[in-house]
C-alpha cells in the first residue's frame, strides 16, 4: 500500500503537512506532490505519475469541482477523492458529476483514510459513513419517475436505497422496514445489479447523481 502515489490539493499548508506526515508515517502511500489550489495542481499534474488525488472542495483561484472537471479532461483515468468539511454537503452532487470517486471527511482517522485510498485505487467508490448519515433523503418526487422506470426500481427497492443512503446496515434496514435482513440483502444485490454499481458507496453516488436523494 505504501507504493500508492498520492497528490494533495488543499489551500491550508498545515493541513497538507499533517496529512502528508500521517499518510507516509503509516505507510499508506507516498505523497508525490502538493498544491494549494486547483490551478497549481493542473500545472503540476503531468510532471509525475499519480495514482490518486486528495482534493479539497473549497479553494481559492480554482475550486475542487472545476479542478476535477479539468483534470479528468486531461487524464480520464485519474482517481480523485474529495476532502470534505462539515458544511460541504451542497457540493457533493457537483463533485460526483465532475467525476470524483470518493468523499473523505478532513477529520477522518488514518484507518478510514487508508480504506478510502485502497478502495478507490482498486476501482470502487468510497463514501464516509459519517457523511452518509448526514444525507437528507427524498425519494418520492414525480421528476424521479423516469429514472426509477428506466432502471426498473421497485417501491421496496427505493425504500431500501433510501436507508442505504442514510448509512444503515442490512440489519438496521430490516428492523426499520419490518422485513428480514436476508430480504434486505436481496434488494441491495438487485439494486447493485440494476444500476451497474459495485458497492453501497456507488449506489449512493448513483442516487445523488440521478437526484433520487437530496442533500
Amino acid at each position: 500500500m505504501g507504493t500508492a502515489k498520492i497528490f494533495l490539493v488543499d489551500d491550508h499548508r498545515i493541513f497538507r503537512e499533517g496529512l502528508k506526515n500521517l499518510i507516509e508515517f503509516e505507510d499508506v502511500g507516498t505523497i508525490v506532490g502538493e498544491a494549494s489550489n486547483g490551478q497549481e495542481f493542473l500545472d503540476k499534474m503531468d510532471a509525475q505519475e499519480i495514482d490518486l488525488v486528495l482534493m479539497d472542495i473549497s479553494m481559492p483561484i480554482l475550486n475542487g469541482i472545476e479542478t476535477t472537471i479539468k483534470a479528468l479532461h486531461q487524464n480520464p483515468d485519474l482517481k480523485i477523492v474529495a476532502l470534505s468539511m462539515h458544511g460541504d454537503d451542497e457540493y457533493y452532487y457537483k463533485m460526483i458529476e465532475a467525476g470524483a470517486k470518493g468523499f473523505l471527511l478532513k477529520d477522518s482517522g488514518i484507518k478510514e483514510i487508508e480504506h478510502a485510498i485502497r478502495t478507490v485505487i482498486n476501482g470502487d467508490s468510497y463514501f464516509s459513513n459519517e457523511l452518509l448519515r448526514r444525507i437528507i433523503t427524498n425519494i418520492n418526487k414525480p421528476e424521479q419517475n423516469s429514472v426509477i422506470k428506466e432502471h426498473n426500481i421497485s417501491k421496496r427497492e427505493l425504500e431500501v436505497l433510501k436507508e442505504i443512503c442514510n448509512g444503515l446496515t442490512n440489519d438496521e434496514i430490516a428492523e426499520k422496514l419490518f422485513i428480514s435482513a436476508q430480504t434486505v440483502k436481496g434488494h441491495r444485490s438487485s439494486l447493485l445489479a440494476k444500476n451497474n454499481c459495485r458497492n453501497s458507496a456507488s449506489l449512493v453516488m448513483f442516487a445523488i447523481k440521478n437526484k433520487l436523494v437530496e442533500l
